[in-house]
């Protein structure tokens, strides 16, 4: 333990000497755009809404989300909207193997292979065969590109693995509406899906999102079932009714606004007894540099953030914690991205209440 403890303060030292040398290059990087589907409600996005709590712990109540949190580690679930493959391009059947639909074919810098599970125990959604709904699909970050949508064919089993034989092309959508801001947890594209006609029982409805200006693609897995329903979602913690994705699932007063193109995304890089080590990752998708940038965040019950590094920490009186940029990494290039870490002591709650977000510098 002690010597684990050396080697993250010696990790954290070495970062902020070489931070001080003006060697930004060492975590500059590509930024990445960030979606998942809200309605109807993919896996990782009902898992995050089960799981979340008040405090920032994370307590699924529903069997199949715990034993994903339990696998895939709690970092993949607060970043339910980065099931990611950075160089998809496009490509579906033949490059993305059977069984890893649901995990951008374990190619996301997070580990979702957990969401692969075949199980009947997900969150579902309630729709009617040959209904049509209003497809809400998050723009964490927004992007120009194409919506693939499938569905699973008749006869498909959710204790099956997901293989591309079993799903139907229904709908490509180009570039449709948004409401709200990228960013946020209630920020989405949206547009009108004419469910099939003729179905009974459980599906699966998969989305593939196809960026056009990059080869960055995003998967998305919603478990259905067409029994007469409306929307409505059961299998999460308070279930029972549609979860509105135009308003943050955990409204707090302290939740920090997003600006602009600014974007930060949270994880927690390693951790032990009596603490952890974190990392933030700030990235500018907008056209032109950032110049400046601030991302606020409320700790979770019991943690308290010691030490930055490649960032200037402040502490507020309510324990909200603001980290502005240090003057090498100031600058964020127009689809790049920016990296601070940090230390924090903690009772075992590891991530933030709410939301973290960019505010003004």
């Amino acid at each position: 333990m002690a010597l684990r403890s050396r080697l993250v303060s010696l990790a954290a030292v070495l970062a902020t000497l070489l931070g001080g040398l003006g060697l930004s290059f060492l975590w500059q990087k590509d930024a990445q755009a960030h979606g998942v589907a809200m309605m109807p409600g993919s896996r990782t996005y009902l898992c995050q809404l089960d799981a979340v709590t008040g405090t920032g712990a994370l307590d699924p109540t529903n069997p199949a989300c715990k034993a994903a949190l339990n696998q895939s580690g709690a970092t993949a679930l607060y970043n339910w909207f980065a099931v990611l493959d950075s160089q998809a391009g496009g490509r579906g059947a033949g490059y993305v193997p059977d069984g890893t639909l649901c995990s951008a074919g374990d190619r996301s810098p997070y580990d979702f292979s957990a969401y692969n599970a075949a199980r009947s125990d997900w969150p579902r959604t309630h729709l009617t065969s040959g209904a049509t709904i209003k497809v809400q699909y998050s723009n964490w970050a927004a992007h120009p590109g194409d919506f693939r949508v499938y569905i699973t064919k008749p006869g498909w089993s959710p204790t099956s693995q997901l293989k591309w034989n079993d799903l139907e092309l229904i709908q490509t959508v180009t570039n449709p509406p948004q409401q709200g801001s990228p960013g946020t947890n209630g920020g989405h594209y949206h547009w009108n899906l004419q469910l099939p006609s003729g179905r009974s029982g459980d599906a699966l409805i998969f989305m593939q999102w196809v960026r056009s200006d990059s080869q960055e693609n995003f998967f998305s897995c919603s478990d259905v079932v067409f029994d007469g329903g409306n929307g409505e979602v059961t299998g999460i913690r308070g279930s029972g009714g549609d979860p509105d994705p135009g308003t943050d699932p955990t409204p707090d007063p302290s939740d920090p606004p997003h600006t602009g193109e600014c974007m930060a995304v949270y994880s927690v890089t390693n951790s032990w007894n009596g603490g952890f080590q974190g990392s933030v990752e700030v990235m500018n998708h907008g056209t032109s540099p950032l110049n400046g940038w601030a991302v606020q965040w409320k700790p979770g019950q019991g943690t308290t953030i010691g030490s930055a590094w490649n960032g200037t920490l402040r502490t507020g009186s309510d324990g909200t914690v603001t980290v502005r940029n240090a003057d090498h990494n100031r600058v964020i290039a127009p689809d790049g991205s920016v990296s601070f870490g940090f230390t924090a002591t903690s009772t075992g709650n590891n991530f933030p209440v709410g939301t973290i977000g960019c505010v003004n510098p």
